[in-house]
C-alpha cells in the first residue's frame, strides 16, 4: 500500500477527496487538521446535535491510500496539474508498512467492566473470571459497543436495577443501534424485548448480536413497537429525545420506567420540561459531561 499525502485549503478539500476516490480510484481518503498541535489548530465540529462551525479546516491534510506506487504517482500528477498552487500542495508519496490490521484493530477493544459482575467482552477475548454475565459484542457498522459514557450509564443502570427488582416483562429499546441495551436486558432476565431503529443496518446488527449472545429479541422498525412496557430505553441525542417525548412516554406502562441517555448536562432542564406533561424526569447518573435521566410512572 502507498499513501499520497496532500495539503489542501478549505475551499478545495471536499472536491479533492471526492476526486481522489471517484475519479482516481483511491482505496480511501481521510482528512485531518493540518494545523493540529500548533497555534493554528481549530475545532471543526460542534457538540452532538449541533451543526458544524464550518465546512472544513482552514488547512487540511488529505491522505489517500492506493494499491501501489504507480497508482499513487499517477494520481499525484493529475492532482498537481489540475489544482497545483496555493490551493493544493503535494506533501509526500510513501509506502505504508505492512501490519496485521485485524490484530491492531482488535487490540483497541478490551473487556469492559460495567459492574463487578457484568462485563462487555469482544468475541476474540476470553470472558474474565469475575464476569457472572458477559455480553459479547464487536465493533461494527452500527453504533454501540458499550464504551461510550451514554451507553455505559444505561448498562450500569440495567445491571443494578435488574439485580434489585423483579424481571421486566416487556422492554423497549428505541433507537437500538447495535442492540447492546436490549441484549443486556435479555441477559438480565427480561421477558419480551423489542429493539427498534430507523436504520436497517442497525436492525440487522442487533439481530446478529442477539444471536451471538443466545438471546431472543423482536427487532424491527420503530412502528413495530406496540403497547406499553415495563422499561423503555432510548440512548439517542437530546433533540430527537425531546421530539419523541409524547411517543416514548405513551409506551411506559403503569409503574414502568423510562431511561434516556445521549443528554449533555446543560440539556437536563430542556428534557425535563419536554416530558413534564407525562413523567417527572430526574438525573440518575453522570459520566464525562453526559447524564442519564430516569422517570417512573406512578401506579
Amino acid at each position: 500500500m502507498v499513501e499520497l499525502i496532500l495539503l489542501a485549503d478549505e475551499a478545495t478539500v471536499e472536491a479533492l477527496t471526492d476526486e481522489l476516490v471517484d475519479a482516481l480510484h483511491a482505496l480511501s481518503a481521510s482528512v485531518e487538521d493540518a494545523d493540529a498541535a500548533d497555534s493554528g489548530e481549530q475545532a471543526l465540529f460542534g457538540e452532538p446535535g449541533m451543526p458544524a462551525s464550518r465546512a472544513a479546516w482552514r488547512h487540511s491534510r488529505v491522505v489517500a491510500l492506493f494499491a501501489d506506487e504507480a497508482a499513487a504517482q499517477a494520481a499525484a500528477a493529475v492532482v498537481v496539474s489540475r489544482h497545483g498552487g496555493p490551493a493544493v500542495r503535494l506533501e509526500a508519496v510513501r509506502e505504508v508498512a505492512d501490519q496485521d490490521w485485524v490484530r491492531l484493530t482488535q487490540s483497541q477493544f478490551e473487556p469492559l467492566a460495567i459492574t463487578d459482575s457484568f462485563w462487555i467482552v469482544p468475541s476474540w477475548h476470553a470472558v474474565p473470571a469475575a464476569a457472572q454475565r458477559a455480553l459479547r459484542i464487536d465493533p461494527g457498522l452500527a453504533f454501540g459497543t458499550g464504551a461510550h459514557p451514554t451507553t455505559r450509564m444505561c448498562l450500569r443502570w440495567i445491571a443494578r436495577q435488574a439485580d434489585a427488582a423483579l424481571p421486566w416483562r416487556r422492554v423497549l429499546d428505541y433507537g437500538c443501534g447495535s442492540g447492546v441495551l436490549a441484549i443486556a436486558c435479555a441477559l438480565h432476565g427480561a421477558g419480551e424485548v423489542d429493539a427498534v431503529d430507523i436504520d436497517a443496518a442497525a436492525v440487522e446488527a442487533t439481530r446478529a448480536n442477539a444471536a451471538a449472545n443466545g438471546v431472543a429479541l423482536h427487532c424491527g422498525a420503530p412502528e413495530s413497537a406496540a403497547g406499553v412496557y415495563d422499561l423503555v430505553l432510548a440512548n439517542i441525542l437530546a433533540t430527537p429525545l425531546r421530539l419523541l417525548a409524547p411517543l416514548l412516554a405513551a409506551h411506559v406502562g403503569e409503574r414502568g420506567h423510562l431511561l434516556l441517555s445521549g443528554i449533555l448536562q446543560r440539556q437536563a432542564e430542556e428534557l425535563a420540561q419536554a416530558y413534564a406533561p407525562w413523567l417527572a424526569l430526574q438525573e440518575a447518573d453522570h459520566d464525562d459531561g453526559w447524564i442519564l435521566m430516569h422517570a417512573q410512572r406512578r401506579g
